[in-house]
């Protein structure tokens, strides 16, 4: 990968929508797009720990980023998807599916079309919000994937497919099954 490709992909955002709000994650971040597929619950989890899924033989914790933030539960529809994150915590890296209610596209922005996030106005914590961007008349809220979530949600992710001892000894180390 050249440095020209890094620098386009930090310009680079996948859009989505949770709850007729505009939002979007750096595609660095994201590892792919995906159906609705079957969640399995796991008992004495938190409400937006929604289950586990089975990519391709690796059980995945999926979370609800609107009942996260406070917007009540993603409503199962034919555009609801599970957006598959790469999230940095601490120097450990965790996958996890986010639930959205529709993709849009990947999106373009230079750094001099992002505004700082706000202090106040909007129902998520500003320390999540990279940035706010524009589509035509609408504001796109840009998260910081790697600050949604505390150290102790990411171990209760991690304990909702029994990975909480893997996830350390991971540390550091490439996991090319995924």
């Amino acid at each position: 990968m050249s440095t020209d490709d890094i620098s386009l992909n930090d310009n680079q955002y996948l859009t989505f929508v949770l709850e007729d709000e505009l939002f979007a994650l750096n595609i660095g971040s994201v590892r792919e797009v995906l159906e609705l597929t079957s969640i399995t619950k796991v008992p004495r989890t938190p409400g937006f720990i929604r289950g586990v899924i089975n990519l391709r033989g690796r059980a995945v914790p999926v979370v609800d980023l609107r009942m996260k933030f406070g917007m009540g539960e993603t409503r199962r529809t034919v555009n609801t998807c599970i957006i598959i994150v790469e999230v940095e915590l601490d120097g450990e890296s965790t996958v996890l599916g986010a639930l959205a209610d529709s993709v849009q596209e990947v999106y373009e922005m230079e750094s001099s079309q992002i505004e700082p996030p706000p202090r106040m106005g909007t129902r998520i914590k500003s320390e999540f919000i990279t940035g706010m961007g524009k589509s035509g008349d609408r504001f796109i809220v840009i998260l910081d994937i790697n600050k949604v979530f505390s150290a102790d949600e990411l171990n209760l992710a991690a304990d909702a497919v029994g990975m909480s001892g893997t996830m350390e000894r991971r540390e550091g180390t490439a996991d090319a099954g995924v």
